[in-house]
């Protein structure tokens, strides 16, 4: 079980004050600090101690994989308690980064495409872990000066379900807050659509104003509960019902809700799906959905929509008067596209 940060330097200093762990947590997020010795706000006993006792990234590197065309590199990372996990960097329009991070190590979600989903869930995430993941990038960045150097994007499309480690991923993006200079809409938290986690958000004034993205893949409640087998009951209906609470409580013109849709050859691609897709969102208050053509995953029976179909399907969305957006695929070479994040077991 991993023990954070905070709490192992309150055992070294039981009368830790707020503003040390400010000063932590700056030290931490500086690029020009490489371990507690540097942290030089901080009391040099306290220093000595932290260095003997807590180690200065709660994750490190296992293996490295790059695209043929340098725009995405995947690393797999290990936890203090020997778990690995993956998390990758993509290049985005901007000409800057898009982090993609993990949440849990595996996932329980069991969606039928997804290589992630094979695994079953061994964790939840720690906040330390998950945040430090923008400190492993931000490290990396810098060993490869030739590359641009600025993270602009951070998206919790990786491994695991968010929602389902809900505190921890609400620790770490305040964390990126206030120690980096992304803005809350600079961060999205896709989620396969956990209901009452979505609806406790509503509520809760500690959660952030990020953008949320729900892994949707059919308008179709049975298409849905074969695509997604953790469906609950009438969960379209819920989910219509709930997108209009989110635009009436947290929306706005750039705080709005996507819709996630991976086309899959002959299960959810055809035109009729098209027009239900469409009827349904239209009933929403999802603005925008985002569609994702099928990365191939070893194992899975799926294969991704020929180009013929999707362009096909995209136009009938859209006359009806939906928008709708194709994702860009990256990372396939190097098995670090959407839905190709696993592990095997003897990595486990």
């Amino acid at each position: 079980m991993y023990t954070s940060r905070e709490d192992k330097l309150k055992e070294l200093s039981p009368d830790l004050k707020p503003f040390r762990l400010k000063q932590v947590n700056t030290a931490l997020f500086n690029m020009n600090i490489s371990g507690w010795n540097d942290v030089s706000t901080l009391p040099k006993d306290l220093r000595a101690a932290a260095l003997k006792t807590i180690p200065w990234m709660s994750i490190e590197q296992v293996e490295l994989y790059q695209s043929k065309r340098q725009d995405t590199f995947k690393a797999v990372l290990k936890t203090q308690d020997h778990k690995q996990f993956e998390s990758v960097l993509m290049a985005n329009r901007k000409g800057q980064w898009t982090i993609c991070v993990s949440s849990q190590i595996g996932c329980a979600m069991r969606c039928n495409f997804c290589a992630t989903g094979t695994l079953g869930l061994k964790r939840s995430m720690h906040s330390d872990e998950i945040a430090d993941q923008y400190r492993y990038w931000q490290q990396f960045l810098l060993s490869k000066p030739e590359l641009p150097q600025r993270i602009s994007n951070i998206v919790f499309m990786g491994m695991g379900e968010p929602l389902a480690n809900y505190d921890n991923v609400k620790a770490a993006i305040h964390t990126w807050l206030g120690y980096t200079d992304l803005g809350p809409t600079k961060i999205m938290v896709s989620t396969v659509g956990i209901l009452t986690q979505m609806q406790k958000l509503l509520t809760d004034p500690d959660w952030p104003e990020v953008r949320i993205a729900i892994s949707l893949h059919s308008a179709n409640q049975t298409k849905r509960e074969e695509i997604v087998p953790t469906t609950v009951p009438e969960f379209l209906k819920k989910l219509a019902h709930w997108s209009h609470e989110y635009e009436r409580e947290l929306g706005n013109r750039n705080h709005y809700i996507t819709a996630e849709y991976t086309l899959l050859s002959g299960v959810n691609d055809t035109p009729e799906l098209a027009r239900e897709l469409a009827k349904y969102i239209k009933k929403t208050a999802i603005k925008k959905i985002n569609v994702i053509p099928y990365n191939p995953v070893s194992g899975k029976s799926f294969s991704r929509s020929d180009r013929a179909r999707i362009e096909h399907f995209k136009p009938i969305v859209l006359d009806m008067g939906v928008n709708i957006t194709e994702r860009k695929i990256m990372g396939e070479d190097s098995d670090a596209a959407c839905g190709q994040l696993a592990l095997t077991e003897q990595k486990q």
